[in-house]
């Protein structure tokens, strides 16, 4: 994604090494995060070898040169070819300007050009921002897919994307 002015502020959306020192610092605060919410047996994290695989689009967003979140979709195949959303995290000192959209955005857009039109995500339920934010770029509740299995603090979501 090319550069774009929001809120004044100068936004860049570029690929991310998940080995990077500024990607690491960021993974371990969105683990620490989801360790106050779950126990570990729900929370589903992509380390940073998995998040450098070859079927991984792993992308930051830059806010006046400082990274100020991240976004990851893993592409995999069960029913039918899709992407999965990982790691979607934006640090509170950064939340509440639409970063989290834009990189939704961003990843939707990086499934269309490889022609699949069918993402996933898990979340859980102690995230109403998320669910929110998931709802209103049109996420449906579905199912556990892959190798998920039912659990009373995961809410599982699905989305066909247009052409």
């Amino acid at each position: 994604m090319k550069g774009c002015t929001l809120n004044s502020k100068q936004m860049e959306i570029l690929p991310l090494d998940p080995y990077s020192t500024a990607a690491r610092e960021l993974l371990a605060l969105s683990d620490a995060y989801m360790a106050s919410l779950y126990p570990a047996e729900s929370n589903h994290m992509e380390s940073p070898a998995s998040l450098a695989g070859d079927n991984v689009v792993f992308v930051g967003v830059h806010v006046d040169g400082q990274l100020a979140g991240c976004g990851a979709v893993k592409i995999g195949a069960d029913d039918v070819p899709y992407g999965e959303i990982k790691r979607v995290f934006v640090p509170e000192q950064h939340r509440g300007r639409g970063y989290s959209q834009h990189l939704m955005l961003h990843l939707e857009s990086a499934l269309k050009a490889r022609k699949i039109d069918v993402v996933r995500l898990e979340t859980g339920i102690s995230q109403p921002e998320a669910l929110g934010l998931y709802r209103k770029l049109g996420y449906v509740e579905r199912s556990p897919f892959g190798s998920y299995q039912p659990d009373p603090l995961s809410i599982f979501m699905e989305k066909r994307l247009a052409g």
